[in-house]
Order: C-alpha cells, then sequence, then structure tokens
C-alpha cells in the first residue's frame, strides 16, 4: 500500500506492517519518518537492528540471510536495507521480490531509496513492494513551497513570522532543507514562543543556501528576476562550471523553441508537453512563461548563447559584453522578464 508521509503517525500507533518502503531525495524528511519508524520498532519490542548497504561488492544473500536468522536472544529485530543508487540491478530486483515474498513475521524490514526515475518506477521490484509492504514516496519541497514549510516547523515550537519574513528564511536557505531546520532549531533556542519580529530572523538566519543549476531555469521561466539573480551569483560563488549552467539555459531555450514552434502550427500547450515529457514545476510554468515570450526572441536568446560560450572558450573577446557570467545573467533576466 502506498502511504502519504503526513498520514505516517496516524498509521504507526498500530503494530507495525513487515515491511516499509521510504523514497524520497529529501533526506531530512526521509530521515525523520525512518527515525519514527525505528522509534515505534523499538516501542513494539524489535530490540535488534540489523543494517545493510547496497554497494558494489554487496551480496543479496546477507539480505536473506538478515531475514531468516534469528536474533541472538531470539528477539524480533529490524532489518534496514539502504540502496543509495536506487538500482538494485537484475539480480537485486529478483531478491527483493523473492524477499517481499517470504516475510518474517519475527522481524521488520525498512528500505531505503533515493526517488526513483520514470523508468525504475516501473520496475517489476518497485511493484512488488508497493504490494507487498508500505511505500512512503516523500516529495521534495519546493522553493514555492518553502516559506509554508518553514511556518509550519516554526509553529510546531510554538513561534511564527510574517510572510515577509518566511520568504527571507526561504531565500537563504533554499536547496538545504537540512539547514533550513536547524536554523528553525536555533530560533527556538534564541527566543521565546510567540511571533518573531524580523530583525530577530534577519540577525539570526544565515545565509545557507545551495543552489541547483537546474533549478535556475524555474526561476528564469517564473519571471522571478531577483531570484535568478540569487541563484547565478550563489552558482558562481559555489565554483559551479559556467559551462554547465550555460549548457542548462540553452537546453531551455531549445525546449521553449520547440514548444513555441508547435503553438505556432496549431498544437494545444497541453498535447506538447506530453510530447516532449515535460512534468512537475516545469509543466505549470511553461504556460505562462510561454506567453511572455515570442519566438523571435527566443531565436535570438539561443543566437546569444551560442556567442556566450564562444566567450568561455576564449573564442571571442570579453569586451563583446563584459565577464561570460555577466552576459549569462543578461540573458537570463532577458528570458524571465520577457523583453
Amino acid at each position: 500500500m502506498q502511504l502519504r508521509p503526513d498520514a505516517l503517525d496516524a498509521h504507526l500507533s498500530k503494530p507495525l506492517a513487515p515491511l516499509y518502503v521510504i523514497s524520497s531525495d529529501e533526506h531530512l524528511l526521509a530521515l525523520e519518518a525512518a527515525d519514527k519508524i525505528r522509534k515505534t520498532a523499538r516501542a513494539q519490542g524489535l530490540t535488534e537492528r540489523e543494517v545493510l548497504t547496497v554497494e558494489r561488492s554487496f551480496k543479496w544473500g546477507e539480505l536473506l540471510a538478515a531475514n531468516q536468522s534469528q536474533s541472538l536472544f531470539g528477539d524480533r529485530k529490524l532489518i534496514e536495507l539502504r540502496i543509495p543508487t536506487g538500482k538494485p540491478g537484475k539480480d537485486g530486483g529478483q531478491a527483493l521480490q523473492d524477499y517481499a515474498a517470504d516475510l518474517s513475521p519475527d522481524n521488520v524490514t525498512l528500505i531505503s531509496l533515493p526517488k526513483l526515475d520514470w523508468q525504475t518506477q516501473k520496475a517489476a521490484w518497485v511493484s512488488t513492494l508497493q504490494q507487498a509492504g508500505v511505500y512512503i514516496e516523500i516529495p521534495v519541497v519546493e522553493r514555492a513551497q518553502l516559506p509554508a514549510w518553514i511556518g509550519m516547523r516554526l509553529a510546531l515550537q510554538k513561534q511564527s513570522a510574517d510572510k515577509a519574513s518566511l520568504d527571507f528564511i526561504a531565500d537563504r536557505v533554499e536547496g538545504n532543507l537540512l539547514a533550513a531546520h536547524q536554523e528553525i532549531q536555533k530560533l527556538a533556542l534564541l527566543h521565546p514562543e510567540g511571533k518573531l519580529s524580523f530583525e530577530q530572523i534577519h540577525d539570526a538566519v544565515l545565509n545557507v543556501a545551495r543552489y541547483d543549476v537546474f533549478k535556475l531555469n524555474e526561476a528564469m521561466l517564473a519571471g522571478d528576476a531577483a531570484r535568478l539573480v540569487r541563484m547565478l551569483e550563489g552558482l558562481k560563488g559555489e565554483g559551479e562550471a559556467l559551462p554547465l549552467v550555460l549548457w542548462a539555459v540553452a537546453e531551455e531555450i531549445r525546449t521553449l523553441l520547440k514548444l513555441k514552434s508547435g503553438m505556432a502550427q496549431g498544437k494545444s500547450v497541453g498535447m506538447l508537453l506530453k510530447e516532449y515529457r515535460i512534468w512537475g514545476p516545469r509543466e505549470r510554468l511553461m504556460e505562462p512563461a510561454l506567453r511572455r515570450m515570442t519566438l523571435p526572441m527566443l531565436e535570438s536568446a539561443l543566437q546569444e548563447a551560442a556567442q556566450i560560450d564562444k566567450m568561455v572558450k576564449g573564442l571571442r573577446a570579453k569586451a563583446y559584453a563584459g565577464d561570460a557570467w555577466d552576459a549569462l545573467l543578461q540573458l537570463g533576466m532577458k528570458l524571465a522578464r520577457g523583453a
């Protein structure tokens, strides 16, 4: 069965199921969910814990042996299987199916996976785990959801803040939920319960954001110029490779060109998004972005990206548009503003 993350607490008030699977790229939330299962397991008498990690030298027989072997003191035990890559391979996939078909009533198994790509989600072993156990898929907290998430976490420690303060925190912890958690805990240590002022938050919260080059395009599509500037400066400061950042922007421009050309031929946006397999946050951002951008503008933007690429490779004088990072910033701003 599939279980929503927010339903886990209620579920754990009952006897544990023999198998749990947590799939997520949000490490803090995955860790918190796993800790709740571990705590419940101890409370329900599973006093022994065995942890297995699937690495290159891992033998799948170890998992089957762990399930069949008796605890040293005859106690029930919690078996944890961690698959960091989310790719168990052919032998591993079969081993997981065999394991799920023969679960021991004396044990509880907790399998930890990253977020699985769409192709892996269709694998037989994933379907088997979903049917045999409790499958918890925890989505990433996107930037648009982050202020509300921070507000919820503050409420748990009986504190609150206004929207401007929540946005301020979100800007400084974007892409780093563990840091967000730590900053929120710091506010509980520094200040009493109740509403926090912007000054209290400003003085306490550090700039610990981690910028993902592939999230840069979301700011560009959303027309969020301030976030775009902040992310580009952050990526530059973190030493991100400029060719990779430029490639991500250029690929987005190519995608927008394909969509805009398809629209010019009379195809609907929905049909085009399916054709080019665009989903998630980008799917919601594409239609308003396409309304803001024209075909000639996108064609010009792609030519500008090619010129910046020459600058990066030293094939064109930097005097063309200043520093290559600056030129990329100007290109991104043009796309964000639709002008």
